[in-house]
């Protein structure tokens, strides 16, 4: 998850990516933007039927990871306990179509975000190998013989 940008920026060292995402308060507010996307968007109507009515518990979950998963402080793990990604959406069939959907909410709501072009680009790009592993490993994935990459299976 080590990236220079073309500008000499580097991710994902440390927190860097934590700090380039405005710390707590620039992800918290990325989730926000995130599931609004996720209530509006037509296509994400199937990914919004995965999630409770009231969205202010997974909205803390997804922030304390992103925190955490940016290199930022790990306080997800001493809320919520330890997480596997993967295992989490095990039970939900996530398609193609469901990811894209996922990635799109998260695109448009980095889109909004004061972050550099760099960080940005390079934020979608991390979060599409862990949206990708939830599709390979999740029902869909299995019920259709996909084997994670190796790359993915770590």
């Amino acid at each position: 998850m080590n990236t220079t940008s073309p500008n000499n920026e580097t991710y994902g060292i440390e927190d860097t990516s934590f700090k380039a995402a405005g710390g707590f308060a620039g992800i918290q507010k990325l989730v926000k933007s995130f599931y609004t996307f996720i209530d509006q968007l037509p296509g994400a109507k199937t990914i919004r039927s995965m999630h409770a009515q009231d969205l202010s518990l997974i909205d803390d979950k997804l922030t304390h990871f992103l925190c955490y998963w940016l290199g930022g402080p790990r306080h997800y793990r001493d809320k919520y306990g330890p997480i596997s990604i993967p295992r989490v959406h095990s039970h939900l069939v996530i398609n193609k179509a469901e990811r894209d959907a996922w990635l799109l909410c998260m695109e448009r709501a980095i889109e909004l975000q004061p972050y550099k072009a760099s960080f940005k680009i390079y934020l979608l790009e991390q979060l599409a190998v862990p949206a990708e592993r939830i599709r390979v490993t999740s029902k869909a994935g299995r019920n259709q013989g996909i084997r994670a990459p190796d790359s993915l299976s770590t």
